[in-house]
């Protein structure tokens, strides 16, 4: 069992360790299928032999060969470190500065067993979110960050630690860059090859930035998301006997179970692998779990009628659940479903991302294997079959929208029925989760603020929970009523995830706030860290799925109507604004959510040390970070977003945005063009 001394120490060399290869007791990513010529095969390993000295080359060589051959992809599973990978208190890392400790934490977090879904391919979740490209490259990160001082920063191309540079104490310590790829070269068929040869990779969100926190950040998301559902939707906030059925109980997915049960309805989760639905019944996540499609039913009836709340996992393919529901709403005239999304990885569609119905879990990784193009015809047949079932149940009066995993772009590519007639190139039939229900919120300066306690102390975390609980409860009442109910959901949440043990992996929090909530918990947190109320440094972060993080025209920026939609100012320029208003890291990504080519995503973290100065880089950096969003939304139209960044201008001084003007008389326009 290696030692956090031993992890700091550079690659194992001399001896090399043992290869054990893959680790039969855990989950493992799909086989990949780059479909390589035998010069590009070449080039891979030249590629990833550039790691080694000469004298170890034909000895690696020849398993980095088979791993390629076997895998799709080298990760280098002899360098697999024996340690238990977890997120170890800040203090015991082996650093010269606490900065580049607690990006070892964050980084350890993201490999844990408990979080991450294919640890030993380095994958995050998702099915190709990685925090590395091969074993090789966390290594040499480590020990960089280890000799790393205050006036160096790493820099990071897609996994590779490119190295140290001579930098200011006020810079980033770290820079990540994944997947940047000239866009005409972005493709999903280039990612493939890119990543294979090791010069790329897929960062997704959180999992190439290191701000991954488990599932509790999406089970936060999600609760919120299907709260606003039912208001809008539904009129009602009490979602008691009310059924959200869905797919997916794997990395980010998993948490819809849980989320299901805070927000008081019934939640219906099919997923087609077993290891996933037994690690969130084993966690408490999910109640119930049946392979039998009949007692399904007959257990929504029954937690229909009793109005109680509910997490069943159905273990099997969504669409024959969709089209059962479909069966008993002919049968009996009962609408057995009130609300509807997906949460399978259609990001990834042919390579794991999504099993089609027609084949089982086992039948459908060997075939994506052995013939990639029959598989994609499969898996397009059966997104057709989906959709069909789920445009049945609708017109009948169940609701439906697109978590922002591409399952409509996917649909429409297969031929689905998925159209808006009359709509433009980012709307669908059915609408987008921030169109209709988080985009107002976006918009409001809303979106996903959270924070890891790096001492690993669960005290910490309860008292930066009771922190955040007193500052939204202070400001709430100060604030309009639309602003409010925002408010008092998220305190609803703080209050509800210490009862349902939310926390998996590091001690950590998320909540959705806006520019004011996000500065107050910031500096609060920052006092309390220097005063010994929190006993060790608190990073900050955010998941890129925000305000200003992305850009993104089938997901964050779907309520763009301006054409904008498909430029990417927004999260390029947060990504630099944030590196020289005080953030510790920052990273930019291609993909994430949505898929490869499809989104330019970004984020940051930000060390609380208890110092002055980091109370004015989080002050400066997070008012940057949330007003940049609101003053595009603004632009782009949007009225809430106008009197938000109105009513930031006023208090503050120095911030002046361009205020846009709108057309009062559309007659002008048709006058002047005709």
């Amino acid at each position: 069992m290696a030692t956090l001394k031993e992890l700091c120490g550079g690659l194992p060399l001399n001896p090399l360790p043992p290869n054990h290869g893959r680790d039969p007791n855990i989950p493992h990513a799909p086989v990949r299928t780059p479909n390589l010529t035998t010069e590009e095969e070449r080039l891979a390993l030249r590629n990833a032999l550039r790691y080694f000295p000469p004298t170890l080359h034909s000895t690696l060589a020849i398993e980095f060969a088979q791993e390629l051959r076997q895998y799709g992809h080298i990760y280098m599973y002899r360098f697999c470190p024996t340690i238990h990978m977890r997120a170890y208190p800040i203090d015991q890392y082996p650093c010269q500065t606490r900065h580049a400790a607690a990006i070892m934490h964050m980084i350890m977090n993201n490999l844990d067993p408990a979080v991450a879904q294919f640890p030993q391919e380095l994958v995050t979740y998702g099915g190709n979110g990685q925090v590395f490209s091969n074993w090789a490259q966390f290594w040499v990160m480590f020990h960089y960050l280890s000799t790393m001082t205050e006036e160096q920063t790493l820099v990071m191309y897609s996994g590779h630690p490119l190295g140290l540079f001579p930098s200011l104490p006020s810079s980033p310590r770290c820079i990540i860059t994944n997947g940047m790829v000239i866009p005409n070269y972005s493709s999903r068929e280039s990612y493939e090859k890119m990543f294979a040869l090791g010069i790329t990779m897929y960062g997704q969100m959180t999992a190439g930035s290191y701000c991954y926190i488990g599932p509790q950040g999406i089970v936060h998301g999600t609760m919120l998301t299907v709260l606003n559902a039912g208001r809008r939707y539904l009129g009602t906030s009490d979602l008691r006997g009310r059924v959200f059925v869905t797919s997916g109980l794997g990395g980010m997915s998993g948490a819809q179970a849980k989320a299901a049960v805070i927000a008081g309805c019934v939640g219906v989760i099919a997923e087609v692998d077993e290891a996933p639905l037994k690690k969130r019944y084993e966690q408490g996540w999910l109640m119930e779990v049946t392979k039998d499609l009949d007692h399904c039913m007959q257990r929504i009836r029954e937690a229909r009628r009793s109005k109680m709340a509910l997490s069943l996992g159905y273990h099997g393919n969504v669409v024959d659940l969709w089209e059962r529901l479909w069966q008993e709403y002919e049968r009996t005239g009962d609408l057995l479903v009130d609300l509807g999304s997906d949460q399978t990885s259609l990001h990834n569609p042919f390579s794991g991302g999504y099993y089609p119905v027609q084949l089982g879990f086992k039948q459908a990784n060997h075939l994506m294997k052995t013939d990639p193009q029959h598989f994609r015809n499969i898996v397009q047949e059966s997104l057709r079959r989906h959709v069909e079932a789920i445009n049945k149940l609708s017109e009948e009066g169940m609701y439906f929208w697109d978590y922002g995993n591409a399952f409509l772009l996917e649909a429409k590519r297969a031929g689905a029925e998925v159209e808006k007639s009359g709509g433009g190139d980012t709307e669908f039939k059915y609408p987008s989760y921030v169109q209709h229900i988080m985009g107002d919120i976006f918009s409001l300066g809303f979106g996903p603020f959270r924070w890891v306690c790096t001492s690993g102390n669960p005290t910490d975390l309860a008292q930066t929970d009771d922190i955040a609980t007193a500052i939204l409860e202070e400001i709430s009442v100060t604030v309009n009523e639309r602003v409010q109910q925002q408010y008092n959901d998220n305190i609803r949440w703080i209050q509800e995830a210490g009862k349902h043990n939310m926390v998996v992996g590091s001690q950590a929090r998320i909540l959705y706030s806006d520019q004011r909530g996000r500065v107050a918990i910031a500096l609060a947190i920052n006092r309390a860290v220097a005063d010994g109320r929190v006993t060790a440094p608190v990073v900050i972060s955010r998941d890129h799925h925000d305000v200003s993080g992305t850009d993104s025209p089938f997901r964050e920026t779907s309520n763009i109507y301006d054409g904008s939609a498909f430029c990417a100012d927004m999260a390029v320029q947060n990504v630099i604004g944030d590196a020289f208003r005080g953030a510790t890291w920052v990273a930019l990504h291609n993909g994430g959510g949505v898929g490869w080519g499809e989104v330019i995503n970004g984020g940051f973290g930000l060390v609380l040390d208890g110092s002055e100065e980091a109370g004015k880089r989080a002050r400066m950096m997070l008012n940057w970070d949330v007003s940049n969003g609101v003053a595009r939304r603004c632009w782009s139209g949007n009225s809430n977003a106008y009197e938000t960044i109105q009513l930031t201008m006023e208090n503050q001084p120095q911030l002046k945005i361009t205020m846009p003007h709108h057309v009062e008389d559309d007659h002008i326009l048709y006058r002047a063009l005709h």
